[in-house]
């Protein structure tokens, strides 16, 4: 089958890997321009061009895919289906009626529409999430389903653990689509959630709430973007790694304490012991080391 894929992030590589292994081999990929990336802030590639580059495949990179130009490089290549996964723009009419559109979406819709539905489900204590395959439509990861597959949230699950499982799940499932063509069946909007990209606020960890709810903001932030505690007077300092501590009722709330070696965290109805952690500048250190180099 002819298809030309969309897509820009890492998780989008990996499901453009596995498509180009497939009798579905794209002819053509569209991702987004070349951006300021890393400290340095010089112009990088998306990992969608770099891979495409790797597999040979003829690439695209426009202003908008949108654009006239876009869309008639997309026509050239006569897909049958278009497909996409973490592309992140928006694609308006008259583009999306001139193909069939497929969208890859690591939720198990319609619960966690929206920019970062893995992030979401491991905050919000989900015990399972997963992969759709939906039709792309104006309104944000409304489309009719094809096909949905369901993947469990481990107790210990961060994003980095998670998301490669749900890749292979999200990889194997649009080839399966494209092979067998299933059915399309409307969402259910009166269950729809939404997932809203992490606001830099997020990050922060909030003593107000509970040790339970700040080790999942923990998991779900690590390690790709990365949760942080705020301190008056000192470096945000970053956490890579948590454990609930409700046993622990003498540290402040918002406040960072020793006790017995431990490093912790005041929240509300107990503690939170930060196992790993990374200094402002620095690298990722066992809490420990982290005790034994810095006055708290």
């Amino acid at each position: 089958m002819h298809t030309v894929f969309l897509g820009t992030s890492e998780f989008a590589v990996a499901v453009l890997r596995r498509l180009a292994a497939s009798a579905h081999r794209p002819l053509l990929v569209v991702t987004r321009p070349d951006r300021p990336r890393g400290r340095g802030r010089r112009l990088a590639p998306p990992p969608a061009a770099v891979a495409a580059r790797e597999l040979g495949i003829e690439l695209l990179q426009p202003r908008s895919v949108n654009d006239d130009d876009a869309r008639a490089a997309i026509a050239s290549a006569r897909p049958e289906v278009v497909c996409v996964c973490a592309f992140g723009g928006l694609i308006r009419e008259p583009l999306l009626s001139e193909h069939l559109m497929l969208n890859v979406h690591p939720s198990l819709l319609p619960r966690w529409r929206g920019a970062a539905p893995v992030e979401r489900a491991i905050m919000a204590g989900d015990v399972e999430t997963g992969v759709s395959i939906m039709r792309v439509v104006a309104a944000l990861d409304a489309g009719p389903v094809c096909a949905r597959r369901a993947e469990p949230i481990h107790r210990d699950d961060t994003y980095g653990t998670l998301a490669p499982r749900l890749q292979r799940i999200a990889g194997d499932l649009l080839v399966e689509a494209l092979d067998d063509r299933p059915p399309f069946a409307d969402q259910d909007d009166a269950h729809a959630t939404y997932a809203e990209k992490i606001a830099q606020a997020e990050r922060a960890l909030d003593p107000a709430r509970t040790p339970a709810e700040l080790e999942r903001v923990v998991r779900a932030l690590t390690p790709h973007i990365g949760a942080r505690i705020d301190r008056d007077g000192a470096e945000p300092l970053g956490v890579c790694a948590a454990t609930i501590r409700a046993d622990v009722r003498d540290v402040a709330r918002g406040e960072l304490g020793a006790r017995d070696g431990a490093l912790l965290f005041g929240a509300t109805g107990g503690a939170l012991e930060l196992r790993e952690v990374k200094p402002a500048g620095g690298r990722a250190m066992p809490a420990g080391a982290f005790l034994r180099g810095h006055a708290l």
